[in-house]
């Protein structure tokens, strides 16, 4: 028998991480992707005759001849607004809250994965958080569309805090609990 190295399963290569190792890298690479993900979602649709997107970066509305749409960036709808920012309503001031908790998030998940160091309870009570702004700027969308009157209950469809609790619970849930045990 030679004495070099063998094949089995014992051998370890210093190179090759080791199991869980690998298991993590691929969870923060496949949380990443999701949380990015997100920043494409829309917190709120608007389904009717003209169908209208609230996005986490502004509106878009197909309304006009054809297969015309038009789109309003949320920095313009703040910066054209004659009025102060503390008199608009909570749900619209909640907007850049909705932006702030999915950017740190986004960082958060890109740490992860770039240098391998994320605390994924960040990750995860920041997506948490960013799934409530998000449902606050639905909400308010909602009563501005008449929710509740004349239009039923689902004049306006809060994608975005459902998609984003979903990735909250699905891929940062573990993480999650472990502070809710603690």
């Amino acid at each position: 028998m030679s004495e070099g190295p063998t094949s089995g399963p014992e051998t370890t290569d210093p190179r090759r991480p080791k199991s869980d190792e690998r298991v993590a890298r691929v969870s923060r690479r496949f949380g990443w992707l999701l949380v990015f993900a997100l920043l494409a979602v829309p917190m709120a649709v608007i389904p009717g005759d003209n169908l209208t997107v609230v996005s986490l970066w502004g509106f878009l509305n197909t309304s006009g001849p054809g297969v015309a749409a038009g789109g309003y960036p949320v920095w313009a709808y703040f910066l054209d607004q004659p009025r102060p920012f503390g008199t608009l309503p909570a749900s619209i001031r909640a907007w850049p809250l909705a932006v702030g908790f999915h950017l740190l998030a986004a960082a958060s998940a890109t740490a992860g994965v770039a240098v391998g160091r994320e605390d994924r309870r960040v990750t995860g009570g920041l997506l948490a958080l960013a799934a409530a702004a998000s449902l606050w700027v639905s909400v308010g969308v909602a009563t501005r569309f008449g929710v509740g009157t004349t239009s039923g209950w689902f004049a306006v469809i809060p994608v975005g805090a459902l998609a984003t609790l979903a990735v909250a619970v699905g891929a940062y849930g573990r993480d999650l609990r472990g502070i809710v045990e603690a």
